[in-house]
């Protein structure tokens, strides 16, 4: 047990020192050049609000069959993620957490975990499909930007299709288990939920939405971005959506969400140098210290089977 913590936690580090060096960040005074005392403590308490509310998002799940106290949400939270960043779509997160439970409660923790992760995807597809629509079709602003037709369109109608492709599938192959679990499975037991727990989970994932799409916004303020605050706030919504149905590990994030990030406000005139270091600041607040917080508790974990 504990030579595979060290190995997790030494892999997870190795891992974020690899990352560090290939996005090669040589202005690394230029940025920090951009940022008063009072702007980095606003960053900060952003990313720190963003994975509270994640907290509480989990701890509110897990208490619909058993109490958990707010420190041990932050363990399990930061411990599953630091486990899980080697993993596509965040799988290792689902292994991860139920080793906090006895295997009785395996189902249940699996089930738990994807309805958070599935709420936060609902939202991002909400507020992406309404992002997208205006980004390319209703927003004035669009139409002074020559675009190539078929870029366009693909851009506009790819993210669209597989999510529609994507339900199809789901609803077609329904009765096949993942886990002991069938969409269908998953369906009624999403039905049979606590309402109100389903209620305060929304919010959870509305708050911690809100929370990372301003952080992005307020970045670019920082680095003294001049677009409207719709144009803005819309091409995020675009570029988390965008970024959200391509399947990566999840370290790899940044490079999806970069790319379109790049694509999106490279469209609107940005510079791609202040878009690169946007991304690359919120992936580093928002992922590369909650991983290295995790890395302790993954060190200190002790299965806690009368839970």
């Amino acid at each position: 047990m504990v030579l595979a913590k060290l190995l997790l936690v030494g892999g997870a580090l190795y891992y974020l020192f690899q990352q560090l060096q290939q996005k090669n960040i040589s202005n690394f005074d230029g940025i920090v050049s951009n940022f008063s005392v009072f702007s980095l403590l606003g960053i900060i308490l952003l990313s720190f609000l963003n994975w509270f509310f994640e907290f509480l998002k989990w701890k509110n799940l897990v208490s619909s069959f058993h109490k958990i106290t707010f420190k041990q949400s932050v363990e399990q939270s930061l411990g599953s993620l630091t486990a899980s960043i080697f993993t596509p779509n965040r799988v290792g997160e689902y292994v991860a957490k139920c080793l906090y439970y006895s295997k009785e409660k395996t189902k249940r923790i699996i089930f738990l975990n994807f309805l958070g992760n599935i709420t936060q995807m609902m939202v991002t597809i909400f507020f992406g499909v309404f992002g997208v629509l205006f980004y390319f079709i209703f927003s004035p602003f669009s139409f002074d930007i020559e675009y190539n037709a078929n870029e366009k369109g693909l851009i506009f109608w790819l993210p669209i299709l597989l999510v529609i492709l994507l339900s199809v599938l789901l609803f077609y192959y329904k009765k096949i288990n993942f886990y002991g679990y069938s969409v269908e499975k998953i369906m009624v037991k999403m039905q049979l939920f606590p309402a109100r727990k389903h209620f305060v989970n929304v919010q959870y994932s509305l708050l911690r939405y809100i929370i990372f799409s301003h952080q992005f916004y307020f970045l670019l303020l920082i680095f003294q971005v001049e677009i409207p605050y719709s144009d803005a706030i819309l091409t995020i919504f675009t570029m988390y959506f965008l970024a959200s149905v391509i399947p990566s590990i999840h370290l790899m994030d940044v490079v999806i969400k970069g790319s379109v990030a790049l694509f999106l406000f490279g469209k609107l005139g940005v510079n791609e140098w202040v878009i690169a270091s946007v991304t690359i600041i919120m992936w580093f607040f928002n992922l590369v210290i909650p991983v290295l917080l995790g890395s302790f508790f993954v060190l200190k974990f002790k299965p806690k089977m009368d839970l």
